[in-house]
Formats: structure tokens, C-alpha cells, sequence
């Protein structure tokens, strides 16, 4: 028998270990015939580690795979067994080959590197002392796997996780992400909130500009309805056919064409077109933000009140401008500033949405579609108005979300004329309107806590009764002060209840269907935005101004009614 190597110069130092112990058994001496013989043992789970085809002529001892080197054993003629033993008849060679079953084969045999569990105390020590390299680790007992075949069936899919470091710097990346889109919706509410504040201040300037009465200037009111009950119907095709991104680049673009057709003071019937504009391009805005929002995982609640309070507060700063312009001559440059507002929109929504749709910005954020949308995605598309026709919690929302709204700008677009008619206010009274408006975005900011103290849907309730007492007080009372101070009060009160509509509909509505159901209920909610204060128009070209007060305590106890025929939870068919 001899002994063949092939040796790899990278790992030489390992496998001079494996010649030493070749040569460590050669110099054994000679005239000893009782060395024992090494025999390799395995169990039966062993035999399917190798085939018919590992066992040839050349057997390879067990050698680490990292190393690429071998110690090979010429076999002579036995080719199906084989056994290692010292009952060598030359002296020159102290070991021969003697046949020994091939079973005794195994992946085990290929690793002698690796001390296996039942090595002796003895044979660790020797194949400790060969040790002279320090960079080579000490042997250790492990324990072998019994086959490749069960290693194979014990293997595990990888799981990768990236390092802290990267992980920290992905989160912060999906902030920044979430604080612009969040930014951009806030400022295009503050827009729509702008251009709703200016209608006080200025309707009286309207009427007495192109000479006409109540019942016509209301038909500003009609138009700026049709144009949202053509939003609110179109929101939801747009949606599916467009996505997010487009829907709102195309709603600022109509918002900002009303602005440019109302800077240089047009013919009425082209400001009744005008208003008509506004009302579609807010319809889509106020659907599409109101829906992303709402379909937040994080501090939901709190951006929906913060949303709406940029409403607010554009509505606020919007009639300190627009009442110095209702003094001046040229009055409809009021809306040349707010053409100015709304060019910046545009560019801030594309720049931050750039046309995308809403699942892909969800996306950004770190936010996964929920399992019930992605379920239900392919029925939803099929027949989309039939399953939102179907719901009868979206008919008693929008139907609240019409009168709320309509509340809400009646009292901000005709307080002012009714406190000059029936107070005798001045010019200066532009500024009531500022307050309501002031007040509404205190009290989506200030009374948040006592919203989640007492329970959003309790809560809702309690404002709108206190509202309704206030209001009593501004119809009885013939006080300007007093009347200013109620008005600001209503409006704290009366500001918290659309966010609070907008969450309750997240409870109440399938996730799947949601962006469009609520798409639905704030197209709508955003009609009453014009057509309340239309009647309010009418009835006043009838009645006289001194009619709001009494229409306005109505719509507000209506407002109860509805509120406790909405469902606290959704309902399973």
C-alpha cells in the first residue's frame, strides 16, 4: 500500500496535520503485531450518504470541504470492501489494505477533522499534541448529523436580518417620507379652507357689485353644489382608473383655473362656472386626503384632526385678507393671491406624490396593505357601487357628513351678512367670520384628549347639543359681543366632529372598501357645503337673514338624530 497527496499552498498548514498523523502511524515499530486496528463505524442511516458510485478505486479520507486538499488510498482490486488493519506482511509498511464492508462508508468517514461523539479520551489527546500550528483551533466533540439525507431534511430557509444601523436609517428614511406627505395634505386643506373663508367677507361686496339679490347670488352656492356632487361621483372611477397621485394634481388644477377666472372680476355667469370648478377640484382633494389619512396605521386620529385643522386655519387667515379687500376698489384681487396659494399646491403634490397611486405611498411609509384589502381587491373592482349601495352605514354618514358641512359654511359664509342686517355691524364684521373659523381649528387641536376620554362617538353628542344651545343664544341675544364670542364657541365645538366622522367610518366600513365608501360620504359631505347655504339664500330672499339662526338650530338637531342611527361597530353579514 502508499500513501498519495495532492495539497493546496493556501492550506498547507492543515494539511501537513493529516501527513504528520500518516506519518506518526508509519513509525510505529515493526515487530508489534498486536496495534489495533482502526475501524470506522456508522449506523445504518449512514448507507444513503453515499451510492454505488462513491465506491471506486480511490476512496477519499475525510478531509474538510473549506480545504481542497486530499490523502488518498490506493484500494488494490477490492472494490467493495475494504478495511484498514495491522496485520501488514511488509515491514517497509506497518499498515495494509484488508477488506472490510462497504456499509462501514459513510459522510462521517470523510470528516476526521472533527471529533465525533464516541472519539476516546485518548485519540482527542493525540490529535490535540499534532497541533503545532496556534492558529489552528483545538478539536471539540460534535455530534454528526446520520446522513446527508437527514441533513437535508433538517435544513431551515435562511432568514436575513439586516444590522440595527441600517435598519434605523430605512425607519428614519420612511418618516421624513410620511411627515411630506402628511405636509402636502395639510397645506392642500389650508388651500380649500382658504378659498371657503373668503365667501363671507366678500358675498355682500358680490351682490352689491353686480346688483343682484339673495336668491340669485345663492346660485353661486348651486353651481359650487354641482360641482361637488359631480366630484363625489367621479371620485370613485377617477380613483380606480387614475390613483391617488393624479386625482389630486388634477383636482388642484381645477381649483387653481377658478381662481384665475375669478381674479379680474368676470361676468356672473362666468363666476357661477367659476364656483362650479371649486366645487369639482375640492370634492377630489377633500375625498383623496381624507381617504389616505384614514387609511393611516399610525396616530390615525391625531393626523385626521390636524388635517382638518389646517382647514381651519387656512379658513381663518383667509377673511383677515379678504375683509381688507372688500373695502377696496378692486376687490376680486383677493383672488389673485389665492391663484398664487393654489399654484404652489400644484407644485408641492407633484412634487411630493409624483402621480402616484395611494398603495405604492403606503408603501414608502413602511405600511402594508391589510389582508382584507388585498383579499378582496379583485371583488371589490367588480362590483364596486353595488357592495358601497349595500352599506347602510355610508347613507347615514353622508347624509350627516352633507348637513355637518353645510352647518359648518352656512355659519361661516352668511354670519357676517346676517350680524350687518340684523346688528347693525359694519364693514369690520368680516372679522366674526374669522373667529368661527379660528375657533374651529382651536378645537380640533385643544380638545383631542377629551375626544379619547369620553369616546369619539359619545362624544359627538355632547358638541353638537351645546352647539345647538349657543346658537339659541345668538338667535335670542342682540348683542354683537355676545353673538361674536357664541359664534367662536360653535365653532370649537362644532370642529372635531368631521375627523371624528372620518375615523368612526374606518370602524364601521370594510378596509377594502373604505378609500371608496368614504371617497362617497366626503364628495357628498362637501355638497352640503353649498347646498345649505343655498337654501339658507333662498329662505332669506323670503323670510329675510333673520331665518338663519332658526335653519341652522334645525340641521343641528337633525345632526343628533342621524349620529345615533350610525352603527358604533361594523356589522357582519
Amino acid at each position: 500500500m502508499f500513501f498519495a497527496s495532492w495539497i493546496d499552498q493556501t492550506n498547507r498548514p492543515q494539511c501537513d496535520l493529516y501527513l504528520k498523523m500518516a506519518s506518526f502511524a508509519t513509525s510505529a515499530p515493526t515487530s508489534d503485531k498486536s496495534v489495533n486496528s482502526v475501524d470506522f463505524k456508522t449506523s445504518h442511516a449512514d448507507e444513503s450518504a453515499l451510492d454505488d458510485a462513491d465506491v471506486s478505486n480511490i476512496s477519499e479520507i475525510a478531509i474538510p470541504k473549506h480545504l481542497s486538499a486530499s490523502i488518498v488510498v490506493a484500494s488494490g482490486t477490492h472494490t467493495d470492501t475494504r478495511r484498514l488493519s495491522s496485520a501488514g506482511q511488509d515491514s517497509n509498511y506497518p499498515f495494509d489494505l484488508h477488506p472490510f464492508s462497504a456499509s462501514y462508508l459513510s459522510e462521517r468517514t470523510r470528516r476526521p477533522s472533527v471529533i465525533r461523539a464516541d472519539s476516546g479520551a485518548e485519540t482527542i489527546a493525540t490529535l490535540a499534541s499534532s497541533l503545532t500550528d496556534s492558529s489552528l483551533a483545538p478539536p471539540t466533540r460534535t455530534q454528526t448529523c446520520d446522513s446527508t439525507t437527514a441533513i437535508l431534511s433538517r435544513a431551515r430557509a435562511l432568514q436575513y436580518e439586516e444590522s440595527p444601523t441600517i435598519n434605523n436609517q430605512i425607519a428614519r428614511k420612511q418618516n421624513r417620507r410620511s411627515i411630506l406627505h402628511f405636509a402636502a395634505l395639510c397645506w392642500c386643506f389650508a388651500l380649500e379652507g382658504w378659498n371657503d373663508g373668503s365667501v363671507g367677507p366678500l358675498l355682500p361686496v358680490i351682490q352689491a357689485y353686480y346688483s343682484v339679490g339673495f336668491s340669485v347670488v345663492s346660485l353661486l352656492f348651486v353651481s359650487n353644489c354641482c360641482g361637488y356632487l359631480i366630484g363625489a361621483g367621479a371620485n370613485v372611477w377617477l380613483n380606480e382608473r387614475l390613483g391617488f397621485g393624479k386625482v389630486m394634481i388634477l383636482g388642484s388644477l381645477f381649483l387653481l383655473a377658478t381662481f384665475v377666472i375669478q381674479s379680474p372680476a368676470p361676468p356672473f355667469p362666468a363666476l357661477i362656472i367659476s364656483f362650479l370648478f371649486a366645487g369639482f377640484g375640492m370634492s377630489l382633494q377633500g375625498a383623496q386626503a381624507n381617504v389616505f389619512v384614514g387609511s393611516l396605521k399610525k396616530n390615525k386620529s391625531s393626523k385626521l384632526m390636524m388635517l382638518h385643522a389646517s382647514y381651519g386655519l387656512g379658513a381663518f387667515c383667509s377673511p383677515l385678507v379678504a375683509t381688507q379687500f372688500s373695502q377696496a376698489r378692486h376687490w376680486s384681487y383677493h383672488y389673485i393671491i389665492s391663484a398664487g396659494i393654489a399654484v404652489s399646491n400644484v407644485l408641492i403634490l407633484c412634487a411630493v406624490f409624483r402621480f402616484k397611486r395611494q398603495e405604492d405611498l403606503l408603501l414608502e411609509i413602511g405600511q402594508e396593505p391589510s389582508e382584507e384589502a388585498a383579499l378582496n381587491t379583485t371583488s371589490a373592482s367588480a362590483n364596486l357601487y353595488q357592495q358601497i349601495l349595500n352599506i347602510r352605514a355610508v347613507y347615514l354618514l353622508a347624509v350627516f357628513a352633507l348637513i355637518y358641512v353645510g352647518v359648518e359654511v352656512t355659519i361661516g359664509g352668511w354670519i357676517v351678512t346676517f350680524i350687518i342686517r340684523e346688528r347693525d355691524g359694519g364693514p369690520t364684521a368680516g372679522y366674526i367670520s374669522s373667529g368661527f373659523f379660528g375657533g374651529l381649528t382651536l378645537g380640533r387641536l385643544a380638545l383631542m384628549y377629551i375626544n379619547k376620554k369620553i369616546g369619539e362617538h359619545r362624544v359627538v353628542f355632547i358638541y353638537v347639543l351645546l352647539s345647538i344651545g349657543l346658537e339659541v343664544t345668538v338667535w335670542f341675544v342682540p348683542s354683537i359681543i355676545e353673538n361674536a364670542v357664541a359664534v367662536s364657541f360653535v365653532g370649537v365645538l362644532l370642529g372635531p366632529l368631521w375627523p371624528i366622522l372620518v375615523g368612526h367610518g374606518a370602524r364601521v366600513i370594510p378596509a377594502y372598501l373604505f378609500t371608496a365608501c368614504m371617497g362617497l360620504i366626503t364628495g357628498i359631505g362637501m355638497a352640503g357645503s353649498a347646498a345649505l347655504p343655498f337654501i339658507t339664500g333662498v329662505l332669506a330672499s323670503k323670510y329675510g337673514i333673520k331665518s338663519l339662526q332658526p335653519f341652522l338650530v334645525a340641521m343641528m338637531c337633525t345632526m343628533v338624530g342621524l349620529w345615533a342611527l350610525v352603527p358604533q361597530t361594523r356589522r357582519i353579514a
